[in-house]
């Protein structure tokens, strides 16, 4: 059982008492991603997340930031995303207000030194190097570059290195302005915690942090035509691959059939795609599906490197699985991938991080939580014949994307591929 408080400044407080266990994990969730960014800003929520383990008011190096955490044994990072960013610590419960100061020093105190700014430049640019050398990563940017054309939604969350060159810190600090309101954020904290004093410690630690009316609006996502196949020739070993399509977003009443459906088609080694590309034919030693679902749209999409003779051959396997999705599934599949399914959340809510993150993520997004036992009733309801409903509906042959990476081009098109 979670609690919820709104404090004076407009920030959202979610806690949960996890007496049995010995730590602390705080989530400070911004409601911003890349695609809150103009063109020109392309990059900077994730530039901002890294810059401001650079040095703050109150601790002026990234030094002394990680020692406030690592010297006492805890964990302390951040992450960017789409829609949201997370800055997050993990401790000891008995350092539980150094972490809380921490992280508000970070959000609140950021001084963003010009020299600083510099040297993370070249930081983000050679992590944008990394992924373009990594052929599974550059894939799955390829892929978002083909389900969302033109969007916001379809570019790399760090940007370009054009327009991480080009950003400046009157840039940053305007965004910061515009997006990093109390109004706009979430504080998610589970733990060995008592709700009173933590609402008490928080509000003296935002004190400073005052009630502004965040400025939010993105681009909404509007389905378009655009290319179905996207091939970049690389020097690899493998073929990578991304196959798409078109999912349902965080707030669709659709959604956990979706995930079902991932659950049956690739998620763990006894999915199908597992038992057949791999088990059975041979092809990959890597293959799965995810689910991802945002504010208005989402994705299915199925990731795998193949040997590039063997490209043309697994995709048809792949295609095969995604056409079996459509006839009724057995009821004994049916009940293991639901119990896969629960006992995949349950375990993690062993974890004070998971459980801040599970209050976090969906109070940010949505502004409504469910609990696990609402999302494990929603799924224990589904039925076979609703299955393949969600799946005729989903699996529309003209909706299919591809992107691969790969050291040759296959000898036939891969367009012609692309149907049940």
């Amino acid at each position: 059982m979670y609690q919820k408080v709104t404090l004076d400044n407009g920030l959202r407080l979610l806690t949960e008492s996890m007496p049995h266990t010995r730590s602390v994990s705080l989530g400070l969730y911004i409601g911003t991603g890349s695609r809150y960014e103009t063109g020109t800003e392309a990059g900077i929520s994730h530039f901002i997340e890294h810059v401001g383990f650079k040095g703050t008011r109150k601790r002026p190096t990234a030094a002394e930031i990680c020692t406030a955490i690592e010297g006492v044994g805890g964990i302390i990072n951040a992450g960017t995303d789409k829609e949201l960013t997370i800055y997050w610590c993990k401790v000891a419960q008995s350092h539980f207000a150094r972490a809380l100061d921490v992280l508000v020093d970070i959000i609140t105190g950021s001084v963003f030194d010009p020299a600083e700014i510099e040297k993370e430049r070249n930081v983000i640019i050679e992590e944008i190097n990394m992924s373009l050398d990594s052929p599974s990563q550059r894939v799955s940017l390829l892929i978002d570059e083909i389900l969302w054309p033109g969007h916001p939604m379809g570019r790399d969350i760090a940007g370009s290195k054009e327009t991480v060159s080009a950003m400046t810190r009157q840039m940053m600090l305007d965004y910061l302005d515009r997006q990093y309101q109390p109004g706009n954020a979430v504080l998610s904290i589970a733990g060995n915690i008592r709700h009173e004093e933590v609402v008490d410690a928080v509000s003296r630690a935002t004190s400073d942090w005052k009630k502004r009316q965040p400025s939010l609006s993105f681009v909404p996502y509007r389905e378009t035509a655009g290319r179905r196949v996207l091939i970049e020739k690389r020097d690899t070993e493998q073929a990578h691959l991304c196959l798409a399509l078109p999912g349902l977003s965080i707030i669709h009443p659709e959604r956990f059939k979706l995930d079902l459906l991932n659950v049956i088609l690739g998620e763990g080694m006894s999915s199908r795609l597992f038992s057949e590309i791999r088990d059975r034919l041979g092809l990959a030693y890597s293959i799965q599906s995810y689910a991802e679902h945002f504010l208005d749209t989402g994705a299915l999409t199925i990731s795998a490197g193949v040997d590039p003779k063997q490209l043309v051959v697994a995709l048809q396997a792949v295609l095969r699985e995604l056409t079996r999705l459509k006839e009724p599934v057995p009821e004994e599949e049916l009940t293991k991938a639901k119990e896969l399914f629960k006992g995949r959340i349950w375990l993690r809510m062993e974890d004070s991080r998971s459980v801040s993150g599970w209050l976090g993520g969906q109070e940010i997004l949505t502004g409504k939580i469910l609990s696990v036992d609402d999302v494990i009733g929603i799924i224990e309801g589904i039925t076979a014949l609703e299955l393949q409903r969600a799946a005729e509906a989903l699996l529309i042959p003209e909706k299919l994307r591809l992107a691969v990476v790969s050291s040759s081009y296959p000898e036939r098109p891969l367009e012609d591929l692309l149907h049940f």
